[in-house]
């Protein structure tokens, strides 16, 4: 503890990223990249972009990648918000819709771990939500008064996916409660809506007859805010790229906390790069698909070998060596120039979250696991 840091630095336990090894290389799959490069059109977008205009600041309304965003999911520029990555997106949300000393904010007990470390900084009151024995989330749970609730859909780094009905249902969970405290006409305490965030890093991998987006739904429950990235789907995570899209209302929220903190947060090359990948679905679509058969095969191979596989509809799976446990696996594998993601701590301890990578990286991860399960 260093005596110059406030009460606010002493008492933070801040997310801690996959590893990002130096020393040698090993075959990456602990922090869910996308194997595939992004297409050329983006790349020429990025040096067409890196010219004399870099001395001048970027549009700070990110106006053409939000029209280009916009066209994508078929949603105005006014209801998309971009930011430094789906991270800083996610912590100015927190930081715009949901209320200190109110009801707790509810997300799943395993999820993505950022979620407590917002509501931390925040000075936010919260509560996990067990997830079910299967590591599934069950929506019912989260139909109580509460302050909003964050879920990742689908979760990490489980893999599960859920129905979008069973999110819609709390959306209009909160909003019955909240009409039926008023609305407008409550008392002063009474009058914040809650907010239903859903996290949708991962749902280009769930496969469109598996499909989860709640985009469709934000002009009829707009008390919903879906936050994306183009670091996994878009093969773009070097550039740090996310945005949000739900009602107008939210959105000026999210512009009011950015523009309290710096309204420069994506650059000239980020934004290039940004509307070129939503013009290149046809590449996505293709490169993804890919992700998703080899996901599946592994996920096959695996059970196969007598793993525990939770069904994921991820670009990674979360598996459990039959006979090690997590650290032993973790290890082994590291060992082996492998590396995964290991949460080494309560119902997680014995599982390994596995990055799916190219077909050449995902055949040496199951000749190592051949070779630690004899």
């Amino acid at each position: 503890m260093s005596v110059y840091w406030n009460s606010l630095v002493r008492g933070l336990s801040p997310y801690v990223p996959g590893e990002q090894p130096r020393d040698r290389k090993f075959i990456k799959l602990n922090t869910n990249e996308n194997p595939y490069p992004p297409p050329p059109g983006v790349i020429r977008a990025i040096e067409e972009a890196a010219g004399a205009e870099l001395r001048l600041y970027p549009d700070p309304s990110c106006t053409l990648l939000r029209e280009e965003a916009a066209s994508f999911f078929g949603v105005k520029p006014e209801q998309v918000f971009a930011g430094n990555g789906s991270d800083e997106v996610l912590a100015f949300a927190f930081a715009a819709f949901f209320e200190p000393g109110a009801k707790p904010v509810l997300f799943p007990d395993i999820s993505y771990s950022f979620y407590p470390v917002y509501a931390r900084f925040w000075n936010l009151p919260s509560r996990t939500v067990p997830l079910k024995e299967d590591f599934s989330i069950d929506c019912r749970d989260y139909l109580i008064p509460s302050g909003g609730a964050v879920i990742a859909n689908p979760n990490a780094p489980t893999g599960r996916g859920l129905p979008v009905r069973d999110l819609l249902s709390i959306a209009e969970y909160m909003e019955r409660e909240f009409a039926a405290k008023g609305g407008d006409d409550a008392p002063l305490s009474d009058r914040k809506e809650p907010v239903l965030i859903i996290d949708e890093a991962y749902a280009a991998f769930a496969g469109e007859e598996d499909a989860v987006s709640a985009v469709p739904y934000i002009d009829t429950h707009p008390n919903i805010l879906v936050v994306h990235t183009l670091s996994k789907s878009a093969s773009l995570a070097g550039l740090r790229i996310g945005f949000a899209i739900g009602s107008e209302e939210l959105i000026e929220g999210l512009c009011r906390v950015r523009d309290s903190f710096n309204s420069y947060t994506l650059d000239r090359l980020a934004q290039a790069a940004a509307a070129a990948a939503f013009r290149e679905k046809a590449y996505y679509d293709e490169a993804n698909r890919k992700i998703i058969v080899t996901r599946n095969r592994v996920s096959a191979v695996l059970a196969d070998m007598g793993f525990s596989v939770i069904p994921s509809q991820a670009n990674f799976v979360f598996v459990r060596h039959p006979k090690k446990s997590g650290d032993e696996f973790f290890a082994c594998l590291k060992g082996r120039g492998i590396l995964a993601r290991h949460f080494n701590t309560g119902r997680t301890a014995d599982y390994l979250r596995v990055s799916i990578g190219s077909d050449a990286e995902m055949d040496a991860f199951l000749e190592a696991c051949r070779g630690e399960n004899p």
